[in-house]
């Protein structure tokens, strides 16, 4: 009878082992779910200050129309003040949240989940970045009335926000989750969106050359270059893939530095 008993104990402990845990979800699942749940997160708290972030832009055209009267400093201000708005988003807001999902402990939570670290980043990243597309436009738009800008090129836009906030989401995760405090985090993100408002919307025409080396080493200058160019009347389209390419690329990395740092903010 022993026997028997043993024999079926240790038939079924593997069965009652393999059911503790739940399978690993596989990426692009668990990307949609996290990016759900953040979107439906972020749309309650984050909508007003998306409201902040376009009006903010908009003030800055008006001011700066006292001082640039056309041509490529007016494209320059237009296209920066537009991808300012995806700074302050993707980059400010979402440096915030890491930093206060690290301080709170909230990152406990989704380390017990079964889901890889790359779609918690990407899911929160996605999530912000996709407020910034209704007020890019609104602040394009006003901005091309306002400079007397052609509107015929603001389709790029469709390529220029999701490239320049994946970019500029990726160095804000990043920002949060490796600052060691969240006061830390919030300071970070001020800064990296002020860099974008200086070093984005000013013409480049008139910063000394060293600010113009710096500007190239910020991510979100690529997408206010492509988006420039299509107010020319004969945009050089190659150009405008290759800043493109580069916010691409650069994306691809930053969220790659973004989830490395999520792990490693995960495990202490």
């Amino acid at each position: 009878m022993s026997a028997t008993t043993t024999a079926t104990t240790d038939t079924a402990a593997p069965v009652t082992a393999s059911g503790v845990l739940a399978p690993r979800a596989r990426f692009l699942p668990a990307l949609a779910a996290v990016y759900r749940a953040q979107l439906s997160r972020a749309r309650v708290s984050r909508i007003p200050l998306l409201f902040v972030a376009t009006f903010q832009s908009v003030g800055i055209m008006i001011l700066m129309r006292g001082v640039v009267d056309g041509g490529s400093e007016a494209r320059a201000v237009v296209a920066g003040s537009s991808v300012l708005v995806v700074a302050f988003v993707a980059l400010n807001l979402l440096a915030q949240y890491f930093g206060q999902l690290r301080a709170s402990g909230g990152l406990d939570h989704y380390a017990t989940l079964p889901v890889p670290p790359a779609s918690v980043v990407l899911g929160a990243a996605a999530a912000y970045a996709s407020f910034t597309l209704p007020g890019t436009l609104v602040t394009a738009v006003f901005g091309s009335v306002l400079f007397g800008l052609p509107m015929g090129g603001l389709w790029i836009l469709a390529a220029v926000v999701p490239l320049a906030g994946a970019a500029l989401a990726g160095l804000g995760a990043a920002l949060g989750l490796l600052a060691p405090r969240q006061e830390l985090a919030t300071l970070a993100g001020q800064l990296g969106m002020s860099a974008a408002l200086l070093l984005g919307v000013l013409p480049p025409e008139r910063m000394p050359d060293v600010i113009v080396w710096a500007r190239d080493l910020l991510p979100s200058t690529y997408g206010v270059e492509a988006f420039a160019r299509t107010f020319e009347p004969h945009p050089d389209w190659a150009a405008v893939l290759l800043d493109l390419g580069v916010c691409a690329g650069v994306g691809v990395l930053s969220l790659a530095v973004a989830t490395w740092a999520y792990r490693r903010a995960a495990v202490r």
